[in-house]
C-alpha cells in the first residue's frame, strides 16, 4: 500500500501583520477625507489653530478720540521763594525746616563788619555835613544882619544929607551961606543917596549869595542823607524776612558759615497753595501747550487742571511741566506727594478707532489679525493718533469689525488661522 504525503505537511499559522493590514489602511483612509473635508471648510491656506482663550478681541467703532499722555509727577508748593544773602559774612540761621513762619518773620541774620562800618562812616560824615549846614545858617544870619546895619546908617546919612540941604535951599535964599557951603550940602546929599543905594543893593547880594550857599549845602546834605538811607537799607537787608507765610523749606547753607553775596539761604514754603509738577517725555515736549486740560488722579479723587508753565530744558529725556488746579480740602496735600496724570492733548470726534493691545508693538502697527467667523486673517493697516486706551484705525478695517488686540507673534506670520 502506497502511504500519502500527510506526514511530511507542516501547520502554518495565519500572519498576525496580514490581519491589521486593512482595517489600517482603512483608518488612514478615513483620516485623509476628514482632512479633506476640514480643508474644504477651512480654506485652502489655513495652517494652523490657536485657542480663543489666549487671544484679546476688540471691535472696530467710531467715536471721539481724546489723544492724552499718561505721566506721573509730585506735588509742590505754588510759591516757594528761595531767600539769597544780601551781601556777603557770617550766616546765622535762626529757624529750622519745618517751623512755622509769618510773613517778614526775621528767619536768618548776617553779620558784615565791612558793611555795618561803612554805615557809621557815613553816618558821622552826614552828621558833620549837617552841623556845617547849620553853622552857615548862622553866619547867614550874621551877614545878613551887617549888611541891614549899614543899610539902616545909610538910610539915616541920607536923611541928615537931605535935611542940610533944605537948610541950605533956605539960607542961600536969605543969603545967609555962601554958595560953596550950599554946593557942599548938595554934593553931601548926593553922596548919601548914593551909599544908600549901594547898602541896599550889597545887602539884596549879600542875601541871595547866603541863600545860594545854604541850598548847595542843603544838596550836599540831602546827598548824603541818601548814601546813608541805602546803607541803612542794606544792614537791615542783613536780618533775612520770610516773604511768605508758611514753614521752612531746607537750608542751603551750614550754620556760621561765611557766605557771598546772593547766595542761597534757605527756602520758605507757602502751604496755602500747591500745584502739581509732572514729567513729560521728551518726544511729547512740542505737543505741550499752556491751558491744555490735564486729569490728576488722588488715588479715588480726580481733578482737572490745566498746564500753567513748560519748562525750556530738557532733563533725563524729560520736560518738567507745572499744572494749577483748583484746591480741595478733601485732598490734604503734602509736598512731594505722588500723583497721576494724563494731559489731554486733542479731542477727536467720529474716529475710527480700536482698543490699544501688544498687536500695536508686534506688529510695528502696520498688521493685524481680523475675524472671520472662526477664520483670523492677516490684515495689512494703518494706525493713526493714539490715547492712553485707544488707537485710530486709518486704513485696513471699518467699524464692526473684529480684531485679536493681542499679540501677533503666536501666529506665525500665516495668513489664515483657525481660532478654536
Amino acid at each position: 500500500m502506497i502511504q500519502d504525503t500527510s506526514g511530511q505537511d507542516t501547520e502554518i499559522q495565519p500572519n498576525m501583520g496580514k490581519k491589521l493590514r486593512w482595517p489600517l489602511v482603512a483608518a488612514a483612509a478615513v483620516l485623509l477625507v476628514s482632512g479633506l473635508v476640514w480643508s474644504s471648510v477651512g480654506g485652502s491656506q489655513v495652517s494652523e489653530s490657536i485657542k480663543r482663550s489666549e487671544l484679546r478681541f476688540a471691535t472696530l467703532a467710531r467715536g471721539t478720540l481724546t489723544r492724552d499722555i499718561a505721566t506721573s509727577g509730585k506735588i509742590v508748593a505754588a510759591n516757594a521763594p528761595i531767600l539769597y544773602s544780601t551781601d556777603q559774612g557770617i550766616v546765622t540761621l535762626l529757624a529750622n525746616p519745618g517751623d512755622r513762619v509769618e510773613l517778614g518773620d526775621v528767619v536768618a541774620t548776617i553779620e558784615s563788619h565791612k558793611l555795618t562800618n561803612s554805615l557809621k562812616q557815613q553816618e558821622a560824615l552826614l552828621e558833620g555835613m549837617q552841623s556845617a549846614l547849620e553853622r552857615a545858617r548862622l553866619d547867614a544870619r550874621r551877614e545878613q544882619l551887617k549888611a541891614q546895619q549899614t543899610l539902616d546908617m545909610a538910610k539915616v546919612d541920607l536923611g541928615a544929607a537931605d535935611r542940610e540941604s533944605r537948610r541950605g535951599d533956605e539960607l542961600i535964599q536969605n543969603k545967609l551961606i555962601s554958595k560953596i557951603d550950599f554946593e557942599k550940602g548938595k554934593d553931601d546929599l548926593y553922596k548919601a543917596k548914593l551909599l544908600s543905594a549901594h547898602a541896599k543893593q550889597e545887602a539884596e547880594l549879600m542875601r541871595d549869595t547866603q541863600t545860594f550857599e545854604i541850598k548847595n549845602k542843603a544838596s550836599e546834605v540831602n546827598r548824603q542823607q541818601l548814601v546813608v538811607s541805602e546803607l541803612e537799607r542794606q544792614v537791615g537787608a542783613l536780618n533775612i524776612k520770610a516773604t511768605v507765610g508758611g514753614i521752612i523749606g531746607n537750608w542751603l547753607t551750614e550754620q556760621k558759615a561765611r557766605i557771598g553775596q546772593s547766595q542761597p539761604i534757605l527756602t520758605v514754603v507757602d502751604l496755602s497753595a500747591f500745584e502739581a509738577e509732572l514729567a513729560v517725555p521728551e518726544s511729547y515736549a512740542d505737543e505741550l501747550g499752556l491751558g491744555m486740560a490735564v486729569e490728576l488722579s488722588f488715588g479715588d479723587l480726580t481733578l482737572v487742571g490745566e498746564l500753567s508753565s513748560i519748562s525750556p530744558e530738557v532733563r533725563n529725556r524729560e520736560v518738567t511741566a507745572r499744572v494749577r488746579f483748583e484746591q480741595d480740602d478733601r485732598l490734604h496735600l503734602r509736598q512731594n506727594q505722588r500723583l497721576s496724570a494724563r494731559v489731554l492733548l486733542e479731542n477727536r470726534p467720529n474716529v475710527l478707532m480700536v482698543k490699544r493691545g501688544a498687536f500695536v508693538s508686534t506688529g510695528g502697527g502696520r498688521e493685524v489679525y481680523a475675524m472671520n467667523g472662526d477664520i483670523a486673517e492677516q490684515t495689512d493697516i494703518q494706525l493713526g493718533a493714539r490715547s492712553m486706551s485707544h488707537i485710530e484705525v486709518l486704513q485696513g478695517g471699518k467699524a464692526g469689525d473684529v480684531w485679536v488686540i493681542s499679540s501677533i507673534q503666536p501666529f506665525n506670520k500665516a495668513e489664515q488661522v483657525l481660532v478654536r
